[in-house]
């Protein structure tokens, strides 16, 4: 099974097909950890608005092509730090399974209709 057949069963599990497809809160959950990312790569959190204004100052981009443009940067920054994406990726999402009661727990506590995760 591909990792991301096994991370989209995680988020079932998790979670309820109905939230694992909500395109709006996928899109909330990937931003907070890509900005989680960054910031444990050294972002600043001045740089990090100055690329929201920039991004957002641009025509929106194909879906496809964006998720190729991720994968590819997500690649180069683990080699740049010496991380071997696949087995962080395979550590994370055990680390997701181990703690399911623990997402659950805090997903309930989130404020609805809210970016934020809690």
């Amino acid at each position: 099974m591909t990792f991301q057949k096994q991370a989209h069963a995680w988020a079932v599990a998790c979670f309820g097909e109905e939230i694992a497809a909500d395109k709006s809160e996928r899109a909330h959950r990937f931003l907070e950890e890509a900005l989680e990312l960054a910031q444990a790569g050294g972002c600043t959190a001045s740089e990090a608005h100055q690329l929201v204004d920039y991004v957002f100052g641009r025509p929106e981009g194909d879906l496809s092509v964006e998720i190729g443009d991720v994968m590819n940067t997500l690649a180069i920054f683990g080699t740049a730090h010496g991380i071997d994406i696949q087995d962080a990726a395979d550590i994370g999402l055990e680390r997701c399974w181990a703690n399911i009661e623990k997402t659950r727990a805090k997903r309930a506590g989130k404020p609805s209709f809210s970016p934020l995760p809690e």
